[in-house]
């Protein structure tokens, strides 16, 4: 059984710390990613750094496997949705403080749909044991 990404809580996290501490929260996002939506004449070199400050964006929404929101670019409204994968790192802009996760996270594999593994997924195979022995 895989656990959870650790990605959207430590999103979440970072946010919340620094809207507290009264910084000016960023997150780096994958911006060439195709399942991210916003405006693509914002981004630099396939990556962008958006400011998701409360007084900057409405309506964000933390899902586990989204970051959602309004936000205005070029004076123009757009509604920015962000796959949690594809975000590369969030910190607070006046210090730099926060988390680099790096690359862009892999999708989960599918289950079969018995909700079992896949069947056609390889088993991994058992882990060595440890060849330790005591030394008097």
């Amino acid at each position: 059984m895989s656990s959870a990404s650790r990605r959207p809580y430590l999103i979440r996290a970072i946010y919340d710390w620094s809207v507290d501490n009264g910084l000016t929260p960023h997150v780096l996002v994958a911006a060439d990613e195709p399942s991210v939506e916003m405006p693509r004449d914002t981004m630099r070199e396939g990556k962008v750094a958006l400011n998701i400050a409360p007084s900057a964006v409405r309506d964000i929404m933390f899902g586990d496997d989204s970051l959602s929101f309004k936000a205005r670019f070029s004076g123009r409204s757009f509604s920015v949705n962000v796959p949690t994968r594809a975000v590369l790192a969030v910190y607070a802009r006046e210090n730099g403080e926060g988390i680099v996760f790096g690359d862009i996270e892999s999708p989960e594999p599918p289950d079969s749909p018995d909700g079992g593994p896949d069947k056609g997924a390889e088993t991994p195979s058992p882990k060595p044991h440890p060849h330790l022995r005591v030394v008097k």
